[in-house]
C-alpha cells in the first residue's frame, strides 16, 4: 500500500451513508487487511452492527452520532477548541492547504474529518504532516472515541433533554448499534498509530459536553431575548 493514500480511502467511512455505503466499508476493510490487522477487529464490529439493508436507519445513526443531539462531531477543530478563536485559525490554515493541494471540501468545513483525511493523503512528509498528526488528528480522534463512553453518553442525553425537553428516539433499540460509529474511529486510530509515532498521552481538548451545554444555554437565552423584544414591541 503506497504511503498515505489509504487515508483518502478511510475518509469513505465517515461520509453520510448513501446507497452502496456497506460496499464502501468492505472495500476499506479489504484495503487495510494485510497491512493493518489491528484495525480489522474494529471494522468487523462495525460491519456486524451496521444495518446495511436499511439505508434510512444507517443515515439516522450517522446523524445521531455526529449532527443532531450528537455523541460527538466530525469537525475536529470543534473537538479540539470548541468555539475558541483557535478553531478559526485552524480553519484558515486548513483552507489554505486544501486549496494548495486541490482537496475538494464539498459542503463541509475544512476541519471536517473526511476532508482532513483527504488532505493527509496528499501531504508530503515533513513538519506540516507531523504537526497535522501530532497536534490535530491524533488528539481529536482520542477525544472523539472517548465521547462514546457510556457515562459520557448519559451526561449528553441529560443535557439534551434539559434543553429540548425530550430526546429524539434512537434509531435502534440496541445501544451497540446506536454507538457503532466508535468502531471506524478506533480503526482509524489504529492505522494512525502504526503509520506515525504518535504520543501515548494527549493534552486536554475542549470539552464537547460543556460546549454543547453552553450552546444550548446561549440559544435559549437568545430565544428568550427575541421573545421579550417582540412582546415589548407589541405592547408599545
Amino acid at each position: 500500500m503506497s504511503t498515505k493514500t489509504h487515508y483518502s480511502i478511510l475518509a469513505n467511512l465517515f461520509e453520510y451513508p448513501q446507497e452502496g455505503y456497506p460496499e464502501k466499508v468492505r472495500t476499506v476493510r479489504s484495503q487495510l487487511e494485510d497491512a493493518y490487522p489491528g484495525a480489522i477487529f474494529s471494522l468487523d464490529q462495525f460491519i456486524k452492527l451496521l444495518p446495511e439493508h436499511d439505508l434510512r436507519m444507517m443515515q439516522e445513526i450517522y446523524t445521531r452520532s455526529f449532527d443532531v443531539q450528537a455523541i460527538t462531531t466530525l469537525d475536529i477543530g470543534y473537538v479540539l477548541f470548541g468555539d475558541d478563536y483557535k478553531r478559526g485559525q485552524l480553519l484558515s490554515h486548513l483552507n489554505r492547504e486544501h486549496i494548495q493541494h486541490h482537496v475538494d471540501c464539498g459542503h463541509e468545513l475544512a476541519d471536517h474529518l473526511p476532508n482532513v483525511l483527504k488532505l493527509i493523503a496528499v501531504l508530503e512528509d515533513g513538519d506540516l504532516l507531523i504537526d497535522m498528526i501530532d497536534e490535530i488528528l491524533a488528539p481529536a480522534l482520542h477525544q472523539m472515541i472517548a465521547e462514546f463512553d457510556d457515562g459520557r453518553i448519559t451526561q449528553k442525553h441529560q443535557a439534551y433533554e434539559k434543553h429540548y425537553k425530550t430526546l429524539i428516539e434512537s434509531p435502534s433499540k440496541l445501544l451497540a448499534t446506536n454507538t457503532l460509529y466508535q468502531y471506524p474511529l478506533i480503526a482509524l486510530f489504529e492505522v494512525l498509530k502504526k503509520d506515525f509515532p504518535i504520543a501515548e498521552t494527549f493534552p486536554e481538548t475542549s470539552d464537547f459536553l460543556i460546549n454543547i451545554t453552553q450552546e444550548n444555554e446561549l440559544e435559549a437565552g437568545s430565544k428568550a431575548f427575541k421573545k421579550g423584544t417582540t412582546n415589548g414591541e407589541l405592547m408599545q
